[in-house]
Formats: structure tokens, C-alpha cells, sequence
């Protein structure tokens, strides 16, 4: 098998799953209880917000452990029910975490304004100042789109919010553990990620809140994560996620160049097999994301002939794989109708070759040229 799908999900890293062993096994203890046995889940605990923090540049405070992305990105957008200012504002082409939260709200009349992109799927700062109004309690937009992999100017955007005294949220589900994120250098009030995009367990992520930033709770029960959000934490499942995003973050310019350099075999093998295709997105993009839409071929098609092949690809986001229409996002950023059904998304990982770069490549050369 070729797996290429890691925008979907990624392989738990060997030394993630070693490290979180113990709090199944032995040291399995509930991090709440006042006992000895208790300590060392609770140490953990501690350990790994510390590791998390410094890999974001975030204070340990500031980080709350959650089930993954799309509660982190529900807590953030539902946080404006008990805002008087409670007009959101996302994009177009946010992931459904995102879009569903917003259209929750608007079912309890909560206005929500959703901001169109150019046809590299970027978010203009200058669109979102405009839309900018005294009734905003916050604003949306993702670090980096997670079929096109296009990585948004979150810091401007950041700004134009911060400037009219709008909270500011970023759904970086993909881009945390594959590029640099540094929370105090884009001055965001909030973000959200999810261990098993950088390789570490699914049901684990956390939410990012920035000190003085207040949020109503989204589950109550106990007083875990400082009374933030309820539920006896998954020790063995947060472990993973801060040894998983430690070695992704210490790796983080050696992946880089590798990935550039798959990309670039992939897409030079394509053009010598003389597929016409348009790559989408920008220039600026998460390394090993390649979103492509072939003329008059369709995306489903290919998925499954490559299946048939085994080789793991996409036509898109993985949480809206049971619908066959067009992609959001692909709508979105405009792609001409001859080209738009052909949408496949290629995502290679560390453990990707050159030599499955080309096989991908040939694979899809031979379905659409016979």
C-alpha cells in the first residue's frame, strides 16, 4: 500500500506510542485524585502542556486539552452566545468544524458573515476590513486550507480584527507540527489543533486561549483544565500528542525539504505523462499538499481506481468523504467546470518516497490515459 493521504489522518509515531504506553498500562492513574499513584499521570500532565506551549511559544497556561479540532473549534466559535457583541465572521472555505458551528449559531439568530477568498483560496485582509462592524464578537479564519493547503496571512488579518477590538480565532488543525506557529508573533486570541494531523493520537487535541481572554465553557462537569472543559483527561492520548509535535516541530525544515522535493517529482512526472491539469491554491502552501484537477476526468473515479491500485489519496476533507458534489472550496476559489470534477488531493508524509511520488503519479497516468 502507498498512503497519501496524510491531510486525513497520519501514522502515531513510534516514539509517541512508547511514551504513552505507560498511562494505559501502569501508571494509569486519574490525574484528579489527591493520592501518590495519582502523580505521576499528573506530572505528565503538566510535562506535556509545558512541551506543547513551547512548541507554539504559548505560556503552559494558555493551553487546554480537549477531544481534538473540531471541539477546539467549537468551543471558539460558540463562545460568542455569551457575547453582546455576537456577529461572526469566517471564510468561505473554512473546514466544516468551522461551517457547522457557524450554521448552528445562525439557526439561533446569530448573524454570521461568510468572506469570499481569491482563487488561490487566500482571505484579503482588505475583504475582511471591510466587512468589519460595531455588532463583530469574533473572527474565524483558518492558518492553512486543508484540501488546497494554502496557508492564509493570519498575522494581517489578525491585526485589521485587533484593530476594531474584535477577538480573533485560527483553526490550524494542519498547520500545527508542519510549519512554524508562533502564537505571539501572529497575536491571535485563540487556535485550535489536533494531535493526529502531526502524528500523534486521534480523540486528543487542545485549544490555545490566550491569557485574558475569556470563554464560557462548552462541556460542564468537573473542575478539569482549570473548570475549562469537563472530563477526566486522556493522559496516555495528550503524552502522545506533545512527543508527536516535539519531534515534528525539532524535524520541521528536514520534512520540509523533503516534501517540497516530492511535490516537485510528482508534478514533473505528471507533465511528462501529458496530463492536463490545473494545481490549486497558492504558491505559499503547506509542504506535501497537492491539490490538482485534471480536465474532463472525475475525482471519485480516480480515488477508487487508485484504491483498486492501493494507493490512499482524496478528493478532499476526509469529514466530507459520504458526499460526492463538488468541494466547497473548490467552488469557492472558482475552478473552471472542465477541470472541477477532476479534484484529487495528493498529501505526502516524513514516511513517503521518491519512488512513490512517481508510482502515484504513473497510477494516475494510467487510469486517465486508458
Amino acid at each position: 500500500m502507498i498512503y497519501a493521504d496524510n491531510a486525513a489522518t497520519t501514522k502515531l509515531d513510534a516514539d509517541a506510542f512508547e511514551a504513552m504506553k505507560p498511562y494505559l498500562v501502569s501508571a494509569f492513574g486519574n490525574p484528579s485524585q489527591p493520592y501518590f499513584f495519582a502523580k505521576p499521570a499528573k506530572k505528565a500532565l503538566k510535562r506535556a502542556r509545558v512541551t506543547i506551549a513551547e512548541c507554539i511559544d504559548a505560556e503552559p497556561e494558555e493551553i487546554y486539552f480537549t477531544s481534538g479540532g473540531t471541539e477546539s473549534d467549537n468551543t471558539a466559535i460558540k463562545s460568542v452566545l455569551y457575547r453582546e457583541k455576537n456577529k461572526v465572521i469566517t471564510s468561505q472555505i473554512e473546514h466544516h468544524a468551522i461551517l457547522n458551528a457557524c450554521r448552528s449559531l445562525e439557526t439561533l439568530h446569530i448573524p454570521v458573515e461568510y468572506l469570499s477568498v481569491t482563487n488561490k483560496g487566500i482571505v484579503d485582509p482588505k475583504t475582511l476590513e471591510a466587512h468589519l462592524d460595531d455588532q463583530i464578537g469574533l473572527v474565524s479564519i483558518m492558518t492553512a486550507n486543508n484540501e488546497i493547503g494554502t496557508i492564509e496571512p493570519i498575522n494581517a488579518l489578525c491585526q485589521k480584527a485587533h484593530a476594531k477590538g474584535v477577538l480573533f480565532h485560527t483553526d490550524a488543525v494542519q498547520a500545527v507540527g508542519h510549519i512554524p506557529i508562533d502564537v505571539k508573533a501572529l497575536g491571535i486570541d485563540m487556535l485550535s489543533a489536533s494531535a493526529h494531523k502531526f502524528n500523534g493520537m486521534k480523540g486528543t487535541g487542545f485549544l490555545y486561549i490566550k491569557n485574558g481572554v475569556q470563554l464560557h465553557p462548552l462541556i460542564d462537569g468537573g473542575a478539569q483544565e482549570k473548570h475549562f472543559r469537563a472530563g477526566t483527561e486522556n493522559i496516555a492520548g495528550i503524552v502522545a500528542m506533545a512527543t508527536a509535535l516535539k519531534k515534528n516541530c525539532d524535524r520541521m525544515e528536514e520534512a520540509e525539504q523533503k516534501l517540497k522535493t516530492l511535490e516537485t517529482i510528482f508534478c514533473q512526472r505528471l507533465n511528462v505523462l501529458g496530463i492536463d491539469y490545473i494545481r490549486n491554491g497558492s504558491d505559499n502552501h503547506l509542504p506535501g499538499n497537492i491539490n490538482i484537477s485534471i480536465k474532463n476526468a472525475e475525482g471519485e473515479m480516480l480515488l477508487h481506481r487508485l484504491d483498486l491500485k492501493g494507493i490512499c489519496i482524496s478528493t478532499g476533507s476526509a469529514c466530507d468523504s459520504v458526499n460526492t458534489q463538488l468541494s466547497h472550496v473548490i467552488r469557492a476559489i472558482n475552478v473552471p467546470k472542465e477541470y472541477a470534477e477532476g479534484t484529487i488531493r495528493i498529501t505526502f508524509g516524513w514516511e513517503n518516497t521518491e519512488e512513490e511520488a512517481i508510482a502515484i503519479a504513473d497510477a494516475i497516468g494510467n487510469v486517465i490515459n486508458h
